[in-house]
């Protein structure tokens, strides 16, 4: 915890000597919408802030955390926390943040925050949700967007943002464009050094890596009145290259090692929604999204005299249709009914090499096919002003058969049961309660080899027979509101799991020598092994999350306001190799986030600083653990608004030169029987990057 308190301490501290320079009133508070648990915050409210667009609202909502959503497969398991005019937005590939950018702050009437639930609202699976609520009327908006990063080794990622929209008698058309370069801040120079199991220098040397690349994404929407209903249609095309280069020399033995990857994307989807009023108090909502993936990778990686290559090629698909009719029975009743189908296809094409000799593969070619679907069923009820309760029942079905490589089919069904209960004893206070079972999305990703050569790991293959992971979840939150706009938030949650997802050795039987009885002895050291994700058994998570909005204008600093959050979580499996308890792997016991704001609307500029909490990942492969650690990355920076159309922002990114550190300790088979060989360390060096954008907006 100390780099925390130290981020802590050091913003307070600037914060206090600053405070006396603002001297403006706080901003007006926040009021009821209407319905217990929701909170309605008005445009003034972000007044000197003076925010840019609907993004920049949704960081300042007190007691607010924001969830961009995941890239699992379907609709139901992928959303965010945000809303907006009440609908969830038709697309799975534009992120949710990117969407929440291109909304004007102008254009927006006031945001909802929804603690529990409410009636009519579907709350997708979240126990928080903002409701961003736009103007009526007619208006034409735009946006000019010109950035540069320049980076400490000298080089620069330029990018240009286009967005226009025009609302108008219930229509709207909206277009964006970007094209910019990026920088991998995971690469850098640094020392390697290897040593044995008792701590004795094998080698070491310096590395030298950069990684960047560009990409372009385009998206459109229009939205129309469609029989007696709102019809919508938006599209994504997305391309993406990749490229990185590594150059490690060795001082002991004296040779060099060469690395090269190349990775290029490309992406489309395509998404439909339709939705009408079928009565006063009953509303229709359906929608369908097509998406579209390619993706080509191809890695070089020379060493003292050898060659491996490795290539991957994927191409992969999502079809999606969704229904729902939601029914408010009363101020106090809504019901919510319906069903989504999902047709998933991945093929895959892998190729390895070592000397110009190929190296077979489990998995390496591969079409995986899924068919699912789901029916639903929600209730939320209000059986007093201050207490709602929602249940609910999703039952879910799904085959999955794959050819090539690995041959299956097989069926699974489950039964997703939700309690949630959010009790108000008063204003300030609220206790949300929640029981769930949850069933993950297996990950196309999984199914698919991958590559750690270039970190000197090896290959990881594919597993297209996976089961999902399965939880019960119980959760409670306590949530105390203070000063108008402050908050505090603590998040209590238990996990039990069933067919926990990890990873698990594959042996290749073929290479095994045969035992007496002519059976493959799967046992012996001489056959050859590869790491893979797989179903390790049951397991627990626990995780406490303490979210925190403090406005700082009682404590002396005008117009200062301090957000955040800390995580602490401890989980346990049993490890597939060892057989003894191991925490999940890839799991980060501790993360936190601090971000100080301070407005001077006299001046029309606001500063802050950005702590992003060092972490570390642990990974249990079967015969090697892979530990990365990141440390704090911290952004001072300073935006000036001079006009309400025009910005200037300056940001001075990795304010503390934080590192990234990958170790693994190599042991010389599996990790139960075997002796660790080697501890290698490799300290990838980073400096400071000056980031600045100039934002232009019309309308």
């Amino acid at each position: 915890m100390t780099d925390l308190l130290f981020a802590t301490v050091g913003i307070a501290a600037l914060s206090m000597a600053t405070g006396a320079l603002a001297q403006t009133d706080p901003p007006a508070p926040p009021s009821a919408a209407g319905e217990q648990g929701v909170i309605a915050y008005p445009l003034t409210f972000f007044a000197d802030a003076r925010p840019n667009t609907a993004m920049d609202m949704v960081t300042r909502l007190p007691g607010f955390a924001f969830d961009g959503g995941s890239g699992v497969r379907g609709f139901s398991g992928a959303a965010g926390n945000v809303l907006i005019d009440g609908e969830r937005p038709t697309t799975k590939s534009d992120d949710l943040q990117s969407i929440l950018r291109r909304i004007p702050a102008s254009q927006v009437e006031r945001i909802e925050v929804i603690r529990g639930g409410a009636p009519g609202i579907d709350m997708q699976g979240k126990t928080v949700m903002a409701n961003i609520v736009r103007k009526g009327g007619t208006s034409v908006t735009g946006l000019v967007s010109i950035v540069n990063s320049f980076v400490y080794d000298g080089r620069n990622a330029p990018g240009i943002r286009l967005e226009g929209a025009r609302r108008a008698d219930g229509k709207s058309l909206e277009g964006s464009l970007v094209a910019a370069g990026f920088i991998d801040d995971g690469a850098g120079d640094g020392p390697l050094v290897q040593r044995d199991a008792a701590g004795t220098l094998i080698d070491q040397g310096q590395m030298r890596s950069e990684g960047d690349g560009e990409q372009i994404v385009a998206t459109s929407a229009y939205e129309t009145p469609f029989a007696d209903g709102k019809f919508r249609i938006n599209g994504r095309l997305f391309f993406q290259r990749f490229y990185y280069g590594e150059h490690n020399d060795f001082d002991i033995a004296g040779f060099t090692a060469m690395a090269r990857e190349f990775e290029e994307r490309r992406e489309g989807e395509i998404g439909l929604r339709y939705g009408r009023d079928l009565g006063p108090r009953t509303k229709l909502e359906s929608l369908f999204i097509q998406q579209w993936r390619e993706q080509d990778f191809n890695l070089r990686f020379q060493a003292n005299g050898d060659e491996d290559l490795f290539s991957n090629e994927r191409r992969l698909g999502e079809t999606i249709g969704r229904a729902s009719v939601n029914f408010r029975q009363s101020d106090t009743l809504s019901l919510e009914f319906g069903g989504e189908g999902a047709f998933n296809w991945l093929d895959t094409l892998t190729a390895y090499s070592v000397n110009a000799a190929p190296v077979a593969l489990p998995a390496a070619s591969v079409r995986v096919e899924e068919r699912r679907g789901e029916a639903f069923g929600t209730a939320t009820w209000k059986p007093a002003p201050r207490l709602t309760v929602e249940g609910g029942l999703r039952y879910e079905t799904s085959q999955i058969t794959s050819d090539g490589d690995v041959v299956l089919e097989k069926t699974l069904q489950f039964a997703k049961p939700r309690l949630v209960a959010t009790w108000s004893p008063t204003e300030a206070n609220q206790i949300r309660v929640r029981v769930e079972r949850e069933v993950g999305q297996l990950n196309f990703n999984d199914f698919i080899a991958s590559s750690q050569i270039t970190s000197g790991g090896a290959v990881t293959t594919g597993n297209p027979d996976l089961n999902p992971q399965q939880a019960w979840v119980a959760e409670i939150a306590y949530e105390r509101r203070f000063w108008d706009s402050g908050s505090i938030t603590l998040t209590l949650r238990h996990t039990e799991l069933t067919d926990a997802i990890d990873r698990a050795p594959e042996v290749v039987a073929s290479t095994c020598p045969l035992l007496p009885g002519g059976q493959p002895d799967l046992a012996s050291p001489s056959c050859t092994r590869f790491d893979r994700p797989d179903n390790i058994g049951d397991g627990t998570r626990d995780q406490a999350q303490l979210d925190y909005t403090l406005p700082l204008d009682r404590l002396g600093v005008k117009g200062g306001l301090l957000r955040g959050f800390v995580i602490w979580r401890d989980s346990e499996v049993t490890d597939p190799t060892t057989f003894d308890p191991r925490r999940i792997t890839g799991e980060r016991p501790r993360e936190w986030e601090i971000h100080f704001t301070q407005d001077f609307p006299q001046w029309k500029l606001t500063w802050g600083v950005d702590a992003f909490g060092g972490w570390q990942e642990t990974y249990y492969r079967y015969n090697r653990i892979e530990t990365t650690r990141l440390g704090t990355f911290v952004t001072p920076y300073i935006e000036y608004k001079p006009r309400n159309d025009l910005q200037f922002l300056l940001q001075v990114q990795n304010f503390t030169e934080r590192d990234l550190v990958r170790i693994q300790d190599v042991y010389s088979g599996p990790r139960d029987t075997s002796p660790l060989v080697l501890r290698e360390s490799r300290q990838y060096e980073n400096g400071m990057n000056v980031y600045v954008r100039v934002r232009k907006t019309f309308g």
